[in-house]
């Protein structure tokens, strides 16, 4: 597993992956191509063998108390094996080292496995936005994560997690 900061020339792979894994409600490659230069945030890829099999991004003003898991997706191929556990965590320290002390994100209600992901990382239920998900009529479920600062660690460095 290879995680790298995500280019402009990896958009096609990841808009692929965009597609496939939110074929209702999928960011368009405009949009999707803007998170990737956006100075506000960080987006990485996992990389397997040259090939794009998943990514990720962190909305993070550097200073803001507050950050945002804005998405993380895999190819079916590759899910369930820790490599989004391991994105995650990588856009949790990409937040943490901006300075957040909360990071946000919203999750679809009806797929299990990524709120379970979720909550296994120390995020906890904090609200739910009904029919946010369109043209599905899903709910998000609203979470967040404190992150906390690893003993003797004052500036906040660190990679201990807490709800």
């Amino acid at each position: 597993m290879t995680l790298r900061d995500a280019t402009a020339a990896d958009l096609d792979a990841i808009m692929g992956i965009e597609r496939r894994s939110f074929p209702t409600d999928a960011w368009s490659a405009e949009a999707m191509a803007a998170e990737l230069v956006s100075e506000h945030g960080r987006y990485l890829v996992d990389d397997e063998e040259g090939s794009v099999i998943g990514y990720g991004g962190v909305r993070a003003l550097r200073g803001s108390a507050d950050a945002d898991i804005q998405t993380i997706a895999f190819d079916a191929d590759h899910r369930g094996a820790g490599r989004g556990r391991a994105l995650l965590r990588a856009l949790l320290d990409a937040a943490r080292e901006r300075g957040a002390r909360e990071v946000f994100l919203e999750v679809r209600a009806d797929n299990p496995s990524a709120e379970g992901l979720y909550l296994s990382e120390g995020f906890e239920e904090i609200g739910r936005r009904p029919r946010y998900y369109q043209p599905d009529d899903v709910d998000a479920i609203v979470m967040r994560l404190v992150l906390r600062r690893s003993p003797g660690n004052d500036s906040g460095m660190g990679s201990e997690v807490s709800a």
